[in-house]
């Protein structure tokens, strides 16, 4: 009997380790050359479907992404907000920075995206937003970062080329999640591979 639940366990432990490892390749991949040294920087937060009158779990976890990837270093910051509202009448893109500043006490530069439904909208809709900056960050899961970001190589790659790793890796974070998003991953990132 103790064979039979070592089994399940092992399966289970095999699949989150391998959902930490695709999160951590994601992290590292389809990043730009931008210039030494952080300069102005700009944090993209993309939103995920919302239903409720308050930032969701993924949402709140994709605001607390961008804050950590703030630098410093920076001569000027700005976090984009991305979404429209897909599952509700609010905005994912005022939820998101409302738990900012509600939650997390963030004060700095803001600018927001209300209409974007899907990722390739919201790198459509903050290309232009962001294209001054030295440095572009994208804040959510790594899978769902590195979509985006072969979104904004094929959408502008002048702007891609300052593309620059948030800090969305943390190993052990949204354990739960991170099997879920892997496999979406790939399957999104499926017609990129060849182009990309």
């Amino acid at each position: 009997m103790r064979v039979l639940a070592v089994v399940p366990a092992a399966a289970i432990a095999g699949i989150l380790a391998w959902a930490e490892w695709m999160h951590w390749g994601a992290s590292t991949r389809r990043l730009g050359n931008p210039p030494s040294g952080p300069g102005r920087q700009a944090i993209v937060v993309l939103g995920c479907r919302n239903r409720g009158s308050r930032a969701n779990y993924l949402n709140r976890y994709r605001v607390r992404v961008a804050l950590r990837s703030v630098d410093p270093r920076s001569t000027e910051t700005v976090l984009v907000f991305c979404g429209g509202g897909v599952a509700s009448d609010t905005p994912e893109a005022d939820l998101m920075l409302d738990y900012a500043r509600a939650g997390r006490g963030y004060d700095g530069a803001y600018l927001l995206d209300r209409h974007s439904r899907t990722t390739w909208e919201n790198i459509a809709n903050v290309v232009d937003l962001v294209a001054e900056f030295d440095t572009v960050k994208i804040a959510s899961n790594s899978m769902h970062a590195e979509k985006a970001r072969a979104y904004l190589w094929k959408q502008r790659p002048d702007v891609a080329e300052r593309l620059v790793a948030a800090r969305d890796y943390r190993f052990g974070e949204i354990t739960l999640v991170k099997p879920i998003a892997a496999v979406r991953g790939i399957r999104a990132l499926r017609p990129w591979r060849a182009t990309l």
